[in-house]
């Protein structure tokens, strides 16, 4: 009985000091496995860069196309006011654009800023012009104009920029 009771013993032993360590030795590959290496976290860092890079120029044409859009929008609208002055009165001169810059909406800031800024002059044909300020001075279309007979102008394409 001493012997058998010295072999289970031994036997109960060396079983919990298996479990003990297969235990640990768990842990330490579930340790491992958590979190990122350097490596791991660079990579993620350049592809969001390269990202950002791609991203951001796109991001601010798309701005400056937009405000391009409202210009033009106003643009029309005020050589649209023109004709209806002229139909009234027979003459451009006189005419005056309601306001001198775009957008017009009170305390945005001006992206473009329209001439003439005084009363027409001429009798029989005006230019509207919007020469772009800060910020839209990037933009590729530059000077925008339209005259009395829509002709539509600009310093690119106009097929890209009206």
């Amino acid at each position: 009985p001493i012997l058998a009771t010295v072999i289970v013993k031994t036997e109960l032993e060396k079983m919990s000091s298996d479990r003990i360590s297969s235990r640990m030795a768990g842990q330490g590959s579930r340790y491992q496995s958590m979190g990122f290496t350097l490596i791991e976290l660079m990579i993620v860092v350049a592809v969001i860069a390269i990202l950002a890079a791609v991203a951001f120029p796109s991001y601010q044409d798309a701005i400056r196309k937009s405000r391009r859009g409202q210009v033009k929008a106003d643009m029309v609208e005020y050589a649209a006011l023109a004709e209806r002055w002229r139909t009234i009165n027979n003459t451009y001169a006189g005419f005056a654009l309601p306001v001198g810059q775009s957008p017009r909406e009170v305390g945005a800031p001006a992206r473009y800023n329209l001439t003439p800024n005084a009363a027409f002059a001429d009798a029989n044909t005006f230019t509207i012009t919007a020469t772009p300020t800060t910020g839209q001075d990037l933009d590729r279309c530059g000077t925008l104009s339209i005259n009395q007979a829509g002709v539509k102008t600009s310093a690119a394409a106009v097929s890209e920029c009206w």
